[in-house]
C-alpha cells in the first residue's frame, strides 16, 4: 500500500511471529508534531463491543514492529485492547530523513503522536490509554510518561536508559569526563567525514552469532537478531545506527522528570538482564503506590523480547497491571 506520503507499506504478514486468528489486523499511518509519518500494525480483537482500551508499543531500539513491539500488540489485542506496535522516526517503514538516526526528543514525540492517534480513533477510550516500550524504548516510554497526562500506565519491558548507556557506557564503565570527552572526538571527527563523503557510515548491527569471544549478553542479541527473529527492515539485524545517531543521546538525560510521573508504571526485567540495573535504578527514582518492579527468575535481557525458552513474558501480569490502573 502506498500512503500520501509516499511510504510503501508491506501489506502481506511479514511478523516473525505467527499471526493469531483471534485478532484483526491492519497497517495504519499518523504524523508526529514534527511531520514525519509513522507507520504501525493495528490489531483489535475479532469480537467486541463499545470502546476498548488502546495500546501503544514501540521497542527495542533498532528493532522493527515486526519484531517484539507487534508480538506484544498482537497478545495485548487478544485480550480486550485496541493496540498498534509502530516504527520510529527514520526506521522501519515509517518517514524520516535521513535513515537510522535517532532523538529523544523526536522519539518521545513519536509515542506522543501515537497517543494523538489512539485518543480519536472511534472505537477507543480516549481516558483509557497505555503505552509499553521495550528494551531503550522502555526509558523512551517512561520519559513520555513524564510529559504526557493522557497516558494512565506505562510499562517498561528489560528497560534500557540509551541515554546512560551513551553518556556513561555499558555498567557505567565509563562515567568520567575524559571517557566522555574521547566519544566526542570521535563522533564529531565522523561527522566531518560523513559531510565530506555525503554519505553516513553506519555503526554495524548485532555480530555474527558465530563469534565464540564475544560477553555473553552481545551473544545474546545476535542470536536475537541475527537468528530467531531476523528481519530485513531491522536496524539491529542488518547493518545498524549511523555512527553520529548517538549524538543527541550523549549530550541528553532522560529521567530528570521521573519523580513526577503520577499515573502507573510496571518494570519487567529478567533477574539474569545484564540491563537489569537500569530498571532497579530507574524504580528509585519513581515515587506512588501505582509503581511496580517485577524481576522475572532465570529471564535475560532478550527472553523478554520473545518469551525465550522459558516463556518468560509475563502477560498475564501485564494486562492486569493496566486494566486496574486504567480507571
Amino acid at each position: 500500500m502506498q500512503t500520501s506520503d509516499n511510504l510503501q507499506l508491506t501489506q502481506e504478514w511479514d511478523k516473525v511471529y505467527p499471526r493469531d486468528e483471534a485478532v484483526d489486523h491492519k497497517k495504519v499511518t499518523f504524523k508526529n508534531h514534527f511531520g514525519i509519518t509513522l507507520a504501525a500494525d493495528m490489531f483489535f480483537p475479532k469480537s467486541y463491543t463499545g470502546k476498548l482500551p488502546a495500546v501503544a508499543c514501540c521497542g527495542a531500539f533498532g528493532a522493527v514492529k515486526e519484531q517484539h513491539s507487534g508480538l506484544y500488540a498482537q497478545e495485548m489485542a487478544k485480550r480486550g485492547f485496541l493496540t498498534i506496535a509502530f516504527d520510529p522516526s527514520f526506521t522501519g517503514e515509517s518517514g524520516g530523513e535521513p535513515r537510522y538516526m535517532n532523538s529523544p526528543d523526536i522519539n518521545v514525540e513519536d509515542f506522543q503522536a501515537a497517543v494523538d492517534f489512539l485518543s480519536v480513533q472511534k472505537n477507543v477510550d480516549p481516558e483509557k490509554i497505555a503505552v509499553i516500550g521495550i528494551c531503550g524504548w522502555g526509558g523512551m516510554a517512561l520519559q513520555t510518561a513524564c510529559v504526557d497526562t493522557r497516558i494512565k500506565a506505562t510499562v517498561a519491558i528489560t528497560m534500557y536508559d540509551m541515554s546512560r548507556v551513551m553518556g556513561n557506557g555499558y555498567f557505567d564503565a565509563a562515567d568520567n569526563e575524559e571517557a566522555r570527552y574521547q566519544a566526542r572526538v570521535a563522533v564529531n571527527a565522523q561527522r566531518t567525514e560523513d559531510y565530506k563523503n555525503g554519505t553516513y557510515k553506519l555503526g554495524g548491527g548485532t555480530i555474527d552469532p558465530s563469534i565464540e569471544d564475544a560477553p555473553g549478553f552481545v551473544k545474546q542479541y545476535a542470536q536475537y537478531y541475527r537468528v530467531r527473529a531476523y528481519h530485513p527492515r531491522s536496524l539491529n539485524s542488518n547493518n545498524g545506527w549511523n555512527v553520529t545517531a548517538s549524538t543527541s543521546l550523549m549530550n541528553t538525560r532522560l529521567l530528570t522528570y521521573a519523580s513526577e510521573i503520577r499515573s502507573a508504571v510496571l518494570l519487567v526485567h529478567g533477574e539474569k538482564a545484564h540491563s537489569r540495573y537500569m530498571s532497579e535504578d530507574a524504580f528509585k527514582l519513581l515515587k506512588g503506590e501505582n509503581k511496580e518492579l517485577v524481576i522475572i527468575p532465570g529471564a535475560n535481557h532478550c527472553d523478554l523480547y520473545d518469551g525465550g525458552k522459558g516463556n518468560f513474558i509475563p502477560f498475564d501480569k501485564i494486562e492486569l497491571f493496566i486494566k486496574s490502573n486504567l480507571k
